[in-house]
This record gives structure tokens, sequence and C-alpha cells, in this order.
């Protein structure tokens, strides 16, 4: 798991082929103000935590953007483990409701929160357009095998259309040659994020039953829990199966091998269902991807 000494902090990078122009992290818990249990650079402000700290380490964090690529601005959504998408610019606010956003401006950094949940950032090969979703087992089951990776990648789709279109114009306009670049998942790039590891993220049968409902390939990531009804789940491989599904293959990142699970890397990791029902609460960690 790569990492980085971006403003002094060990922030993980994507570990996935460099696109020119786009930029991506992923934080840790360490480097910021917080105090126990939130100690230190809990980066989510509707957990209980001094506002005062919370809005520091969302500084700190802000700063750094801005060492890698001036004017970048992360844009902290309010989360509800749905499937709504947020198309940034620069009058969007933090606070806006969504799971998932895309942006084709320099600068506008697309930014998820977890403490569990799987953050999925995606790329275009060719088209400056990037893209984040919040992918708890809710927004990732979604309704009718219609989640939150699907309805990103439709809007990232008609964004990456957009700026194609723009380019063919321009390109007919030196060549007199209108060639319309057609779209192919397969120049989507994923990166998968830490999250809660399959011998940790136990669930019901309800939770099972959303996803096999709709693919019978998504029985691989269930294995059976200690007692009848309760199921050990791979978030991560549930996730892959939906963008293969989708057509992107060049997916990167979270392999569902211990070293990306929240839950038992308490140094590194925020983990809800670790420190919750203990703690009372636990802080929020951001994966960020922009363009810069």
């Amino acid at each position: 798991m790569p990492m980085s000494s971006a403003a002094s902090h060990p922030w993980i990078m994507p570990d996935w082929p460099p696109l020119p122009g786009v930029q991506a992290l992923f934080t840790t818990r360490a480097g910021g103000v917080s105090q126990p249990p939130f100690d230190s650079l809990n980066l989510g402000d509707h957990v209980r935590d001094a506002p005062a700290d919370v809005a520091a380490n969302r500084r700190i964090l802000a700063e750094a953007l801005q060492q890698c690529s001036p004017g970048a601005r992360p844009v902290f959504l309010q989360q509800v483990h749905g499937c709504d998408v947020q198309a940034l610019n620069a009058s969007t606010a933090d606070g806006t409701a969504a799971d998932a956003c895309t942006s084709s401006q320099p600068g506008q950094v697309c930014t998820i929160m977890v403490a569990d949940c799987l953050p999925v950032l995606l790329a275009h090969r060719h088209a400056p357009v990037v893209a984040a979703a919040h992918a708890g087992w809710r927004g990732l089951a979604g309704q009718g095998g219609v989640g939150v990776l699907e309805t990103v990648l439709e809007r990232f789709k008609a964004d990456v259309q957009a700026q194609l279109a723009r380019k063919a114009l321009k390109n007919e306009a030196a060549t007199n040659e209108a060639v319309m670049p057609a779209w192919c998942a397969d120049d989507v790039q994923a990166w998968l994020g830490p999250c809660i590891g399959p011998t940790a993220f136990e669930v019901g049968d309800e939770v099972r039953q959303a996803f096999v409902a709709d693919s019978a390939a998504a029985q691989a990531c269930f294995a059976p829990g200690a007692v009848p009804g309760k199921w050990w789940a791979d978030l991560a491989g549930l996730a892959r199966l939906r963008l293969q599904a989708l057509g992107i293959h060049r997916i990167y990142g979270n392999d569902s091998s211990p070293g990306w699970c929240t839950v038992t890397d308490a140094a590194r990791f925020f983990s809800h269902r670790r420190d919750a029902a203990v703690l009372g609460s636990t802080g929020r960690m951001a994966a960020c991807i922009w363009l810069g």
C-alpha cells in the first residue's frame, strides 16, 4: 500500500497507472489535532468531535491538497448511504446531500468520508473526468441491481462523453475531420480504498439476499458466519463484481487482503464497527480525487 508524506502525513496514495492531471489520496487517522477517541485526523463533523478540531483537521487536508494543486478545494458531502450523485462545481457547498460525486473542473476535489464503508475512486484514461463514491452495503446493493456504482458511472459516462465531444470539435476545427471518440468502459480505471474486511464484516441474511437476488456471482462474496443466519461479507469483492459487470476491469487497490481492513488496523484507520459500541463514536477518513 504505497504511502505519501504529503504535508508530513502518512497518507495512502492509489497504486494505479498515473493519468495526466489526475491526483488522488486517502487519509489515515494520523496527523490531526482531535483528541481521543477521534485522534487525530478526524474529518467528520457529525461524530461528536469538537467542531474547532474538525475545522482544523479539514484545513490540514485543504492545505495539503493546495500544495499539490493551488486552489484545490475538498467538497465534503452529507452522505446518507444512498445513490444520489452530485456534479461538483465552484458553487457546490459542503453538506450537499449525495453519496457520490463527479468533477470535470480542475480544483474541485471529489471527497468521500469513510470509517468501514468502501471508498471508490474513478478516473478516465482519455477525458478529464474523475469521480468518487461512498459504497456501504446499502448504497452498493441499491435496488434491483442498481446502486451507487451504477448511478455514479451513468453520470461519469455523460461527463466523459461531453468532454470527448469538446475534444472532437477542437480536432475538427484544426483538421476538418469529424471524429467522435466512442465511450468505452475499459477506458475507466477504479481504485478501491480501505474498508471493513471479509473476516470482520458479519451481516444477516437480508444483506446477503440484497446482493444474491440480482447476481448469483455475489454468493462467492459471503461465507457462513458463526451462527445460522449470519454471514461474513466481502464488501470490496462485491464492489469488484459490480464494476466488472459494468465493463470496468482496470481495478486497483483493495483486494480484500488483511492489510486493507479498517477494523483490524486500529493504529491507521478509524472503524465504526470496532469503536462505536465501545467508545460511542469514531472519526472519519477521506478519499479524494481531483484534476489539477
